[in-house]
């Protein structure tokens, strides 16, 4: 199934717009096959987690919760699409797809980059010069170094973190 299909067997057309509702939707699907890092079944098929164990911690996942504040480019959707994939690669991630949508009046863009590792989402308010990001992450991936990607590419005047650590006292 092409992945610009893959949400309709859900009963969603991401690619219809409604006719109350002026929209652009803008799909980014990736070419070429993600590279495969690792297997989650070994060879007798037990799964192999991805867990994190840091600082005495064992969690599913590191979440973190980043606002960007006094913002540019948050109605650009080519700069978005880059910023995410800049984000993918530096964090040693592995994308499998990016789907944006470009709202109007305001220009805002809500989307999210999908990942073997988890997501990347965005939400932009280009005339509040906000933009609210989710990066969350699991296994071996390093989604704090998204964190500077965000600064160059947005040039906000503040970057606020929160870091969740998903599962923690749960697996």
């Amino acid at each position: 199934m092409p992945e610009s299909n893959a949400l309709f067997q859900l009963g969603i057309d991401l690619n219809s717009v409604s006719s109350n509702s002026q929209a652009e939707v803008l799909e980014f699907p990736v070419h070429a096959a993600p590279e495969v890092k690792a297997s989650p079944l070994t060879s007798s098929d037990e799964r192999k987690d991805f867990f994190i164990e840091r600082d005495g911690d064992r969690f599913a996942g590191t979440h973190l919760i980043i606002d960007l504040i006094g913002a540019s480019r948050l109605d650009d959707l080519a700069h978005i699409e880059a910023a995410l994939r800049r984000c993918v690669e530096v964090s040693k991630a592995t994308l499998l797809h990016i789907h944006l949508h470009h709202f109007t009046p305001n220009g805002g863009v809500s989307g999210v980059a999908v990942l073997s590792e988890s997501h990347i989402s965005i939400h932009s308010w280009p005339e509040a010069d906000y933009a609210a990001l989710d990066v969350f992450m699991c296994g071996d991936a390093e989604p704090h170094n998204a964190i500077e990607v965000l600064r160059e590419a947005f040039s906000p005047s503040d970057i606020r973190v929160d870091e969740h650590r998903r599962g923690r006292g749960m697996v």
